[in-house]
């Protein structure tokens, strides 16, 4: 059936590692991927001071003076690392070539170390495991940024296998497609602007993530996250700190032949009159596959009747696409 809200799950059952518990839970995740491709989750163990010094510390320095945070930025154009400023991503691109860019700006950060192996050190890693670019100010970012990510790493494994069971797979069936990551996580900021948005911008335009799955840290503040239901209608998603929102991306769409949705979504500007004191902050671990992991059709997702509707493609090489047009905010805007 399909929803019209988005479900909280309180994952623990799954985590205290009873049969049943695991299953109660697993079946609730895979109607929501089935109805909506959102979920939220409670119970998952990240400790709250983790959330709260990152929380503090991103609004720190994106509260900075602009030319302090320039200093983020990375001399590559389009690098995932660092700062990026306002305006400096159109993600409506991946859905309409003539989208304006969002108003926000972001920071990149992946892994900071990997091992020195061929895989991870290869021409063909070179996309994917980047030396982070950190901040001088403030001190505390970078522990708490890498601290984060660290319970991010933790959390997305509980997640997989979550999922898995949810698809009536074997819980370690995706680790071998996923054990050597560079996911990006990334804080995104949207500022309080003076003298208001300008006409037909948003804070992120319509798209789907395009990796596996997006595990997101958002606040309580006017002007967030909406989801678009099978039913057209854009609805509200509750986010707080206290628990996460993960979103199915178009990897595990394809995987799963379209039986779960990677659904389109967006950020909205606040409501006039709705006063925000700050700027608003989302955190998010967009987990990507290992960059040569094949993504096919899993086998409970296709029978007789419902053949595989995708041919198969490389992790990294549909990212990289879609990275390419997230982030064309070329002379058009300006035209």
């Amino acid at each position: 059936m399909p929803a019209d809200s988005v479900p909280i799950i309180d994952i623990s059952p799954f985590l205290a590692g009873d049969d049943a518990g695991k299953q109660a839970v697993a079946e609730q995740v895979a109607d929501a991927c089935t109805s909506i491709g959102f979920f939220a989750i409670s119970g998952h163990g990240v400790p709250q001071d983790i959330i709260e010094d990152l929380r503090e510390a991103s609004h720190t320095f994106f509260e900075q003076p602009e030319d302090v945070k320039r200093r983020s930025m990375h001399p590559i154009t389009d690098t995932p690392r660092g700062f990026r400023a306002l305006a400096g991503e159109a993600l409506g691109r991946t859905v309409r070539p003539d989208a304006t860019p969002d108003l926000k700006e972001f920071y990149h950060y992946g892994p900071e170390t990997w091992p020195d192996e061929p895989y991870f050190t290869s021409p063909d890693a070179e996309n994917y495991f980047i030396p982070n670019l950190w901040p001088d100010e403030p001190t505390a970012f970078r522990k708490a940024a890498l601290a984060y990510y660290r319970e991010m790493d933790r959390l997305v494994v509980d997640v997989i296998h979550i999922i898995a069971l949810a698809l009536g797979l074997p819980e370690t069936w995706f680790d071998d497609k996923t054990d050597k990551h560079a996911t990006a996580a990334r804080l995104n900021y949207y500022p309080l602007l003076a003298d208001g948005p300008p006409p037909g911008h948003i804070r992120a335009g319509e798209h789907t993530d395009y990796g596996m799955l997006t595990i997101l840290m958002g606040e309580d503040e006017p002007g967030g996250l909406q989801v678009l239901t099978r039913s057209g209608e854009w609805i509200e998603v509750e986010t707080r700190p206290d628990f996460f929102v993960i979103n199915i991306a178009d990897q595990l769409m394809r995987w799963t032949n379209d039986t779960w949705l990677s659904n389109m979504h967006r950020v909205v500007n606040p409501e006039a009159g709705s006063k925000p004191t700050r700027g608003r902050l989302s955190v998010g671990y967009f987990f990507q596959p290992n960059y040569n992991a094949v993504i096919e059709c899993i086998p409970t997702c296709t029978d007789p009747g419902n053949p595989p509707k995708y041919e198969p493609v490389v992790a990294g090489k549909y990212r990289d696409l879609k990275y390419v047009q997230g982030n064309d905010v070329s002379e058009r805007e300006n035209a």
